[in-house]
């Protein structure tokens, strides 16, 4: 089969075969082997961290949401987004070990496995957070519609909605993987074929996993900000302070790896050490969200140092915790869906 048509290990799913022999063999150039080495000690370093920060953080809302806490639309929202970053961040040892190594020793089926545990875990991460935007907003646009018909069942609904599309939306992965062997060691990469395939799963995933959340996010947390602003909502700068950083770190940590995706459809127009960099560096900012989402969606405070345990759970579950409650007259208030 054409060795042009091969993507290296994990292009496009997050992680990536660090091997200079195979990059020069499957069709990508390689980088210095000083620039190589590096890359080979401090990505697998960074994954460590993401990996513990990722399976504690999600581990936590998990158990919080999953099952300290009364079933709500909140905690079905966080539990659903948690279990979804937490799935990713096991399948980190995998990626990890084959960094280390320039090896696959696990075999085909977990090659095509933990490559399908990914995709799905990245495009139901990012159309959870789109859901969560999405709810907020309805519920600082429209407090009455949004007491009356945001339920636990539409929730979940809409939860089952978007690992089903992101389970249709993943498969590819997985059925095109394929394992190769190059002086001895086994390589985990996939095939789409001819090139215009390549592009269509690149650029809908660029469409789909970046471009479309992306203007939804911004846009919900917009009107949000333009609604609490005009009716003095709020008083403190908190949630507007926790929706920049949203929506900040959401860009930063999927528009470069979506970028370097698309520039590798015409790879010989540009510089290859740029590139094979910018593909590496970016995947680790990609798998970087997953061990974020916790503490931007429910561990953000101030005195993030200063909390001890008790006081740290204690403000985890207020932050999951429904956005309305009852005064002592029985009438019902909405609280800002933000104002952590």
């Amino acid at each position: 089969m054409n060795q042009s048509n091969y993507v290296h290990e994990n292009a496009y799913d997050y992680d990536y075969d660090y091997s200079p022999t195979n990059n020069t063999i499957y069709g990508t150039i390689s980088l210095q082997m000083d620039t190589v080495s590096a890359l080979r000690v401090i990505l697998p370093v960074v994954n460590i961290i993401i990996f513990l920060l990722g399976v504690c953080g999600n581990g936590i809302v998990i158990w919080i949401s999953g099952v300290m806490m009364k079933k709500s639309v909140n905690t079905t929202w966080y539990l659903s987004l948690a279990f979804s970053d937490f799935v990713f961040c096991v399948c980190l040892p995998f990626t990890i070990a084959s960094m280390a190594t320039s090896d696959w020793p696990f075999g085909l089926f977990m090659c095509k496995f933990t490559s399908f545990v990914k995709m799905l875990s990245m495009f139901s991460s990012i159309f959870l957070l789109v859901l969560i935007s999405v709810d907020r907003c309805v519920s600082v646009v429209f407090p009455v519609w949004s007491q009356n018909h945001r339920t636990v069942k539409a929730a979940s609904a809409l939860v089952t909605s978007a690992w089903g599309i992101s389970v249709v939306l993943s498969v590819p992965s997985a059925i095109l993987r394929k394992i190769k062997t190059h002086n001895g060691k086994a390589i985990c990469l996939i095939n789409y074929g001819a090139g215009y395939i390549n592009q269509t799963v690149g650029l809908s995933r660029f469409v789909c996993g970046f471009v479309i959340p992306f203007l939804i996010i911004t846009i919900c947390y917009s009107i949000i900000v333009v609604k609490l602003k005009s009716n003095r909502m709020t008083k403190s700068s908190k949630p507007f302070k926790v929706m920049s950083a949203l929506i900040a770190t959401f860009f930063v940590c999927w528009f470069p790896y979506h970028v370097f995706i698309l520039l590798e459809f015409n790879n010989k127009k540009h510089h290859p050490d740029i590139l094979k960099t910018g593909l590496m560096v970016s995947s680790a900012l990609a798998s970087a969200n997953r061990s974020l989402n916790p503490f931007l969606y429910a561990f953000i405070q101030k005195d993030f140092k200063k909390m001890c345990r008790g006081s740290f759970l204690s403000k985890i579950e207020h932050a999951l915790g429904d956005d309305t409650h009852t005064t002592s007259k029985g009438h019902t208030l909405v609280k800002c869906p933000i104002d952590f």
